[in-house]
């Protein structure tokens, strides 16, 4: 389909930048701000939520109070281009690098989201558009940074790019933005997608058991398949922290018992998984 040309004047497409700070105005806090570059000013931005379609990630560098600094632009497609920019060393940046590497699907809209700490710091949170399912994992301040984001890059780097030198977006390849999947996800691989990224469990092993059951997905096997896999992914992530037994039986009892009295699945894995994290630490303590 041939988009409609608009005829007469214009402005060129500009990016949308924006800028992480966390600052309180007015009482209302801000996390983060739109540049306008014609009147060379930052305004704050209210919302704290974007969503769209992830399309690279860059390592600019820029000059920042005489001194060279390095930064992280998130490039995103949504209703305008957008690039977030933060200082690499930021806990922006870090906390969206550690977020991001547990995802392997970029084909569909995310919500990236700015969170305010402690002082002036900001975190990065990472949501599914669709289920808004939010991916975690645990802080870790020496994670390879280098080898993040070269693993992401290299995720991204089917994706559509433009060439951003923050005058006007040209494009380097096609320039369409992923589209949704018109076929919904079946409701199994759903599931085991959110109980995988919860537990940080390695995507060849669910791939390894699917060929042992001659599937290709969760979806073409029983339920009762599935569950057993479910177990087999919340045991395994447990098997260093407790007695096998016990994390056999609570697993039995906090999981499947909640669940059976109609809790969602992932927050009772989630509640299970915090209370195994606490017995670890009882006996740690000992």
């Amino acid at each position: 389909m041939i988009n409609e040309i608009k005829l007469g004047l214009g402005n060129p497409p500009l990016p949308i930048y924006l800028y992480i700070k966390n600052e309180k105005r007015d009482n209302e806090q801000y996390c983060w701000y739109r540049f306008l570059r014609e009147q060379d000013k930052k305004i704050p931005v209210y919302e704290t939520e974007l969503t769209g379609y992830i399309n690279e990630i860059r390592i600019t560098q820029k000059e920042y109070e005489g001194e060279d600094t390095l930064k992280l632009d998130i490039v995103v497609s949504a209703d305008e281009i957008y690039v977030i920019r933060s200082g690499i060393n930021t806990n922006f940046a870090k906390s969206f690098l550690l977020t991001a590497s547990l995802i392997e699907d970029f084909s569909q809209p995310l919500i990236i989201a700015v969170n305010p700490g402690k002082k002036n710091t900001v975190f990065c949170s990472i949501k599914d558009a669709q289920t808004r399912f939010k991916f975690k994992r645990d802080w870790d301040n020496n994670a390879d940074w280098d080898e993040l984001i070269k693993s992401l890059q290299l995720k991204l780097s089917s994706n559509p790019k433009f060439e951003l030198d923050e005058q006007e977006i040209a494009p380097i390849t096609q320039p369409q933005p992923p589209q949704p999947k018109s076929a919904t996800v079946h409701s199994q691989d759903l599931r085991i997608k959110q109980i995988r990224t919860l537990t940080n469990y390695p995507v060849d092993l669910i791939k390894e058991w699917l060929q042992f059951q001659n599937a290709s997905a969760p979806s073409e096997l029983h339920v009762s398949v599935v569950d057993k896999l479910v177990k087999d992914i919340c045991l395994a992530w447990a098997a260093d922290k407790i007695d096998p037994n016990y994390a056999a039986s609570s697993y039995q009892q906090q999981v499947l018992g909640a669940v059976a009295n109609g809790m969602d699945e992932v927050t009772a894995i989630q509640a299970w998984m915090n209370y195994v994290m606490g017995q670890r630490a009882t006996v740690s303590s000992r």
